[in-house]
């Protein structure tokens, strides 16, 4: 009983610790290739990130990988 009580207490941990890694790589959103030449204009802010790690704040996602420069964007408005 002991045993299966520590496999069920290691189990949860290990998930719980999974879970917390996995939710910050989900977030970001890759653009794709061919990049979008005209955009809606709702205002959803995104933090577009580029490859040398510089970020910036967008209307949308579809304006953030608009710019050649963006690899990836996440919902929300850059911190300042």
């Amino acid at each position: 009983m002991k045993c299966f009580v520590l496999m069920g207490l290691s189990l949860l941990c290990f998930g719980c610790a999974v879970n917390s890694d996995s939710d910050s790589a989900q977030s970001m959103t890759r653009c794709t290739e061919p990049r979008p030449q005209m955009c809606t204009m709702d205002y959803r802010p995104v933090c577009g990130m580029s490859a040398e790690g510089q970020q910036k704040t967008y209307s949308n996602g579809c304006g953030a990988c608009s710019n050649a420069l963006v690899d990836s964007w996440r919902e929300g408005a850059c911190p300042e």
